[in-house]
């Protein structure tokens, strides 16, 4: 039985005068899961949330965010969800409880519901000890953490995070990434929309590449990769003579004599490994090692898209 979905899009569309943001995607996101939406700059991922989250209309399409409509019942969707850009809400003039509690007079909730929940927040962010701090004297990661923790005040069920961290040091960005595992633990489906592979390889259930308006691939990160050739299993062996019977099983394998190694292309599957071992075993030869090589999420997305993806960079 497949688990109920959090978000199910079909056929949304968006143009802009003669240019076509979107073309006709759909996106179906189980609850409690990570959905990752890659793609270049000027792909149509920040459209997409923008129709998702109710800012902007599409032109064609229908999209339903946890049981509420985004045409017939918008309000219905905003009360279910949160939403976090690239750019910060946080306010810089005020502490960070006080941007909390700012969040919690928003969003109607009572005065001892709205402290005892920032008070929460402040801790599970690791924001306590700079809860009466002016927000402007903090790192670039804290403010990332405190822009998140507004935006579940309410607790959503659906998070959108829009590239939530871009320009982020590659210590913030883990930080970040540990907080959102956290929020999937506890039942949030997360929608998150980036330029760097890792965080989708390292958070996402579901991938979707995104190119030119319209979705070229989707799959699980592994399912993802496997679409790519140039995966191979790579076989160890203690000598000459091993290497040498393995050879003969695999007339189209790569060898390298002085390593003693040999390469079989392989999807990355478990039913191609398991062909590699009883070849193997019938030839009478146990490698010293095996491990698996596939492509990564670089390589898929230049082959799908053309484009090289943002780098993670280091400071």
């Amino acid at each position: 039985m497949s688990a109920p979905l959090a978000i199910f899009a079909r056929g949304l569309t968006k143009h802009y005068g003669e240019n076509a943001v979107l073309n006709g995607i759909d996106i179906a996101i189980p609850k409690g899961t990570v959905f990752a939406l890659l793609g270049p700059n000027g792909a149509g991922k920040t459209t997409t949330v923008r129709i998702l989250t109710t800012l902007t209309k599409p032109d064609g399409g229908t999209a339903v965010i946890a049981s509420a409509d985004i045409a017939d019942d918008p309000d219905g969707v905003r009360r279910r969800i949160g939403v976090t850009g690239q750019f910060s809400a946080v306010d810089e003039l005020l502490t960070a409880r006080e941007n909390l509690l700012l969040m919690s007079d928003l969003l109607h909730l009572p005065r001892r519901a709205g402290k005892n929940r920032a008070q929460e927040l402040l801790e599970q962010f690791d924001l306590l000890d700079a809860a009466d701090r002016t927000s402007s004297t903090f790192s670039g990661g804290m403010l990332r953490r405190l822009d998140l923790a507004m935006t579940l005040m309410g607790n959503p069920e659906i998070l959108f995070l829009d590239e939530p961290t871009t320009g982020l040091d590659p210590r913030s960005r883990r930080a970040m990434w540990d907080i959102i595992r956290m929020l999937v633990t506890q039942g949030t489906t997360v929608f998150l929309t980036t330029q760097y592979l890792e965080e989708a390889d390292q958070l996402a259930n579901q991938i979707a590449v995104l190119d030119n308006g319209r979705i070229v691939a989707a799959g699980t990160p592994s399912e993802l990769k496997r679409l790519v050739p140039g995966g191979h299993i790579k076989l160890e062996f203690s000598s000459s003579s091993d290497l040498e019977a393995a050879a003969v099983s695999f007339s189209r394998a790569v060898r390298d004599e002085e390593a003693l190694t040999l390469s079989v292309a392989s999807d990355g599957g478990v039913a191609s490994l398991r062909n590699v071992l009883d070849q193997l075993s019938d030839a009478g030869v146990e490698p010293d090692g095996i491990s698996v090589h596939t492509p990564d999420l670089d390589d898929v997305f230049l082959t799908l898209t053309g484009h090289t993806a943002e780098k993670e960079t280091t400071r």
